[in-house]
């Protein structure tokens, strides 16, 4: 996909007028990665920033028992990596191919060079980073107010987004680590929507039958 076009659909470079892109876009890397490719890994050096041209991109964040928890998950159109833009610290997460994916990279040094001629870019900024903190802030609230049963339904309806048939790339580990709750629990809330007729799931492809219960579920 055009990634112009993908990075006019962003917060952070809508407002460019096309000779301040072209320079940001100056020495942009497009990356091809398999399932299970790293783009970086946690407290690496943060130097650049990613759009998702295509598949899924995982963000997942280390415990004290040094097993990963799925955060977020980006998809075509994205942006990811961005948080070493604002206070020069290595990253936060780890960033890990799904599925099949591109990415392109873009180095801070021309961004933050069009924002120190642009200062009115900063407005972009905070926009991003205030996005980002509805996110966690709604992450926080489905951990306190929804139970397990809550919290699939809702990941299952963010995964789906208007389609009633699609695949979710995740082993049964990944999509308990999005959601929250172990791989046991998860498997057996999934398993009493499909008694219930919620859902079919065939190895990894998965169809809604009753959304509007699901969504009453979800909160």
């Amino acid at each position: 996909m055009d990634i112009v076009e993908l990075l006019a659909n962003t917060s952070l470079f809508r407002s460019l007028d096309n000779q301040t892109m072209a320079l940001v876009l100056a020495s942009h890397r497009r990356i091809k990665l398999k399932r299970g490719d790293e783009i970086f890994h946690e407290n690496d050096l943060a130097d650049s920033l990613y759009i998702v041209t295509s598949g899924r991109i995982a963000i997942l964040k280390a415990f004290l028992d040094r097993k990963e928890s799925m955060v977020a998950i980006m998809e075509t159109g994205d942006l990811f990596g961005e948080l070493g833009l604002f206070d020069g610290q290595g990253r936060s997460a780890t960033a890990r191919a799904i599925e099949r994916s591109e990415v392109a990279a873009i180095s801070y040094t021309p961004i933050r060079s069009a924002i120190e001629h642009r200062p009115v870019l900063l407005w972009s900024l905070l926009e991003l980073l205030a996005n980002r903190l509805r996110q966690t802030d709604d992450a926080l609230t489905d951990a306190m107010f929804l139970d397990v049963t809550g919290r699939t339904a809702k990941r299952l309806l963010e995964l789906a987004a208007n389609l009633d048939e699609f695949i979710i790339p995740l082993t049964q580990e990944e999509l308990a680590g999005l959601i929250g709750a172990s791989r046991e629990r998860v498997n057996k809330t999934l398993a009493a929507f499909v008694r219930a007729g919620y859902i079919d799931i065939n190895d990894r492809l998965y169809r809604i039958k009753n959304r509007p219960q699901l969504e009453i579920i979800a909160g």
